[in-house]
Parts: C-alpha cells; sequence; structure tokens
C-alpha cells in the first residue's frame, strides 16, 4: 500500500471516530435543550394558571359574592378561570393542554384520566414529592408533561367540598350531589399538568444536528482534499523526483540533472544530501575507471 492510501486510511479512521463522538454528542446536547426549553415554557404556562387562579380568588369571587346566593357561577371558581384562559390558547396551540386533573371532582370535566391518576396516585404516595415531568404519546405526537399536586390547604375550599350539608345550594342544584366531596384538609386531591407538544423542538433539533453534521462532513472533505494536495506537492513528488533520479544513477547514468526543491525545511534537505550522495558517487565511478 502506498503512503497515500495509508495517510488516508488513517486520516478517515480517524474522522469516522471523531464524527460518532461529535454527533451522539451533539445530538445528546440539542435534544437535552428542547426538553428543558419546553419544560421552561410548561413551568411559565403552571406560573401563568397560578396567577389566573389567585386573581380569581381575589378580585373576581368577592365581587360575585352576592350574586352566587342566587346563583353558582363557575368563573369564580379559579380552577375554571384557568382552563377557560388555556382553551382560549389551545385556538392557535392546539398541543397546548391544561387541566387540574381531580380523583374526585365537583365538575366531571376535571375528572383524572388514568395516566393522570397514576400521577396523583404518586403524589399520595410520596408526600415529598413537588413535580413530575414525563413524556406520552398524543394523537399529535409526542406531548411533555409537568405536574404538581393539588393539595387542600386552604380550609376554605372545605366549604364547597367539605360535606353536602355546608356546600352552597346553588352550587348543588347546578352539579348534585354524586361528586366533589369528601375532601379533607392536606390532603392531596388531585394534580395540575400542564401538556407541552414536543413536536416542534425536537424537529428544530433534529435540523439543528443535520446542519451541524453536514458543517463537519464538509469541512473535512476541504481539508481532506488540502491535506492530500500539501502531501502530494510538498512530500511525495519530490520523492518521487528523486527515487526517479536514483533509479537512472543506478543504471549508470551520471548525466541526469541534479535535484533541487529549494526551500528551509526536511525535504530541502534531503535534496541536497541525495545529491552531495550522486556527486560522491559519480567521483568514486570515475576513480575507479582510471
Amino acid at each position: 500500500m502506498k503512503i497515500m492510501a495509508k495517510f488516508n486510511a488513517v486520516l478517515v479512521s480517524v474522522f469516522l471516530i471523531g464524527l460518532l463522538i461529535a454527533g451522539f454528542t451533539s445530538y445528546s446536547v440539542l435534544h437535552g435543550n428542547a426538553r428543558d426549553e419546553v419544560i421552561r415554557h410548561a413551568g411559565i404556562m403552571m406560573g401563568a394558571a397560578m396567577a389566573i387562579r389567585g386573581y380569581t380568588i381575589r378580585e373576581i369571587k368577592p365581587l360575585l359574592s352576592a350574586q352566587l346566593e342566587r346563583e353558582f357561577l363557575p368563573q369564580t371558581v379559579p380552577a375554571y378561570a384557568a382552563r377557560r384562559n388555556f382553551h382560549a390558547l389551545q385556538k392557535n396551540n392546539p398541543g397546548y393542554m391544561y387541566k387540574e386533573a381531580t380523583l374526585n371532582p365537583t365538575n366531571p370535566r376535571n375528572r383524572a384520566m388514568d395516566w393522570e391518576s397514576d400521577i396523583i396516585m404518586q403524589f399520595r404516595n410520596d408526600a415529598k414529592l413537588t413535580q413530575i415531568v414525563g413524556e406520552r404519546q398524543t394523537p399529535t405526537g409526542p406531548s411533555l408533561y409537568l405536574a404538581r399536586p393539588i393539595q387542600v390547604t386552604n380550609t376554605a375550599c372545605l366549604a364547597c367540598h367539605g360535606t353536602i350539608d355546608r356546600a352552597p345550594a346553588t352550587m348543588i342544584k347546578l352539579y348534585g350531589t354524586a361528586n366533589g366531596f369528601g375532601w379533607k384538609h392536606n390532603e392531596i386531591v388531585g394534580s395540575q399538568i400542564v401538556s407541552v407538544p414536543l413536536s416542534v423542538p425536537v424537529e428544530k433539533a433534529n435540523q439543528a444536528f443535520v446542519t451541524f453534521m453536514a458543517s463537519l462532513v464538509a469541512i473535512f472533505a476541504a481539508l481532506f482534499a488540502l491535506i492530500n494536495l500539501m502531501l502530494r506537492r510538498m512530500i511525495l513528488q519530490p520523492v518521487n523526483a528523486m527515487a526517479k533520479i536514483a533509479n537512472e544513477v543506478s543504471k549508470g547514468k551520471l548525466d541526469v540533472p541534479e535535484f533541487d526543491t529549494g526551500g528551509k525545511d526536511e525535504i530541502a534537505a534531503l535534496s541536497r544530501s541525495f545529491n552531495r550522495m550522486r556527486v560522491s558517487l559519480e567521483k568514486a565511478m570515475k576513480m575507479l575507471g582510471d
């Protein structure tokens, strides 16, 4: 195998190993960043829901307290206000979802589905658990969810969800007596869950990965061509020329011209040494001839 072939084999091997390492690292980093970005957005959405809940409790419910004695208004319920706000958001962002999933809700729309019930049970089984982040498949693709427990820390909640006899008559008239009662103080009754689609950030991460890897391949191809050109012009061509002259001299042809590359590099030093050896050989052959 020629030097050029050996050199290129080593160069390509090193590149492939580096490409695999760079590909694995960049893929992990890009997809990790995409996941972190989705979690950050989910956290912002959760914070927005909490802000809406607080606003409803502080400013909306007091204004409608007198009317609540005649008719129960869902608009005074913090969970209802947060859900309606995100319902408007879903019109332009169908993959986004917010729900206050409850095991025993007053409004059947808030009843936890199977996977949501599993999340609630995790919170109930581990009092120190304050947040759960996970992924699940949806009809529109993979989705990341952020869940936090709903705990009855305010005893005012028990006025509606404690016992049936204490619940507002207008609420019972609207929702009935079958659900939403029996809650206890400090009990975890549900979970706030925000779901954000992963398809868009993952697609962007994949595009960035492909662009990065294509750039690496293009850079390597340019370096490969440049290194081969330099190797050929600076080393292989001078060495081949000296080998050709040496071959002619070995056949007794002493009238071949000297080889001189000029410069001060190692090949130039080798050419000067080669010329001195050729001159010495020529003188020795003349002495033998005399």
